[in-house]
């Protein structure tokens, strides 16, 4: 499975009105709290690759209630267009035994980045609009294939213009990477 993504930074005000007039259908709004992992065994910022622990509770009636957990690896970015790259992703039942599991076989937490996102559908993909602590607001346009990654991006490219926003503002640098001084791409 390929996850097919481009973001840029954005004002969620002016984009909520362009999803609206788009007919877009809100699908629900969470906070979010990854943790990511640094391997014994290679330097996943040299090779572009992730592994993520995400804690995620959904927003009902402004609380945040029944959290859920899941273990994601992201392996390198497949073209120079987007951010599509491999992905694999588990529930996990519990994550406290997961980080234990992970730092036991030699996995040390790196970072934290904790964000906000609204999520919303639109034309077949996803469309989120994520506050990230300390970096700001950004929309991400998402959407996972098997194969046509080519098309999935253009698709993708055409939802940011139906929302006011140009593909060639994206940022290829992940949140992580940002928090830790990468150059956004």
């Amino acid at each position: 499975m390929y996850e097919v993504e481009v973001k840029v930074r954005a004002d969620h005000g002016a984009v909520r009105e362009r999803l609206d007039a788009a007919g877009a259908e809100q699908v629900n709004r969470v906070a979010q709290t990854d943790t990511y992992y640094d391997a014994p065994h290679r330097d996943f910022a040299e090779t572009d690759e992730a592994l993520r622990l995400r804690r995620e509770s959904r927003y009902e009636g402004g609380e945040l209630a029944d959290e859920e957990t899941v273990v994601t690896y992201k392996g390198p970015l497949v073209d120079e267009s987007s951010k599509t790259r491999r992905e694999y992703e588990t529930g996990v039942e519990d994550g406290e035994t997961m980080d234990a599991i992970c730092e036991a076989v030699g996995f040390e937490p790196a970072a934290t980045v904790e964000k906000d996102r609204e999520r919303f559908a639109l034309d077949g993909y996803t469309v989120s609009l994520d506050s990230v602590s300390g970096l700001g607001e950004f929309v991400e346009v998402e959407v996972e294939v098997e194969s046509g990654v080519d098309d999935a991006r253009e698709g993708a490219f055409a939802v940011l213009r139906v929302l006011g926003l140009d593909p060639d503002d994206q940022i290829r640098t992940s949140y992580l990477g940002m928090l830790l001084g990468a150059p956004e791409e």
